[in-house]
């Protein structure tokens, strides 16, 4: 990170073994994406295996949703959203956690966007989104993503 923005700058340090390049000021959201985008590159980083259950497939790598045979769009925050809870599922993640991964450290109090987020997720993924059987709330706590229903 650098005040220095001219080209010339950027070239010499990239010439001289830097990963990256970043001019302050900075978005906080840019430059945590940098460095997962050199993580992923340096540590072998693989997404997860996809995901399968009757009602609803996740291709990770793919970025691909099907949900009751139907090809499901998402958002990017709505997937990394999804992705996450997934990755995770059976053991219940704070909304502090999902709020500082989807949308930063500066967001992590605004949790009525997080509400509006996953009630999108579950319309577009759940077979009754009044009704989720996939992404369950965790009262006080945040949510939980179950890959079969408790109770059918």
């Amino acid at each position: 990170m650098t005040v220095r923005a001219s080209d010339n700058d950027r070239v010499k340090a990239l010439d001289a073994g830097a990963d990256d390049y970043l001019v302050k000021p900075f978005y906080t959201q840019e430059l945590l994406a940098r460095v997962r985008a050199v993580a992923r590159r340096t540590s072998g980083f693989k997404e997860p295996p996809p995901f399968t259950s009757p009602n609803l497939s996740i291709d990770f790598e793919r970025r691909r949703v099907i949900a009751r045979g139907q090809l499901v769009h998402l958002t990017p925050k709505e997937f990394e959203l999804l992705k996450y809870l997934v990755v995770n599922q059976g053991k219940p993640v704070s909304h502090i956690k999902l709020l500082n991964l989807v949308w930063g450290l500066e967001h992590a109090n605004n949790r009525d966007a997080l509400r509006v987020f996953i009630s999108q997720v579950r319309r577009k993924i759940e077979p009754e989104p009044k009704k989720p059987r996939y992404i369950l709330t965790e009262p006080l706590i945040g949510y939980r993503f179950e890959p079969e229903p408790e109770s059918q």
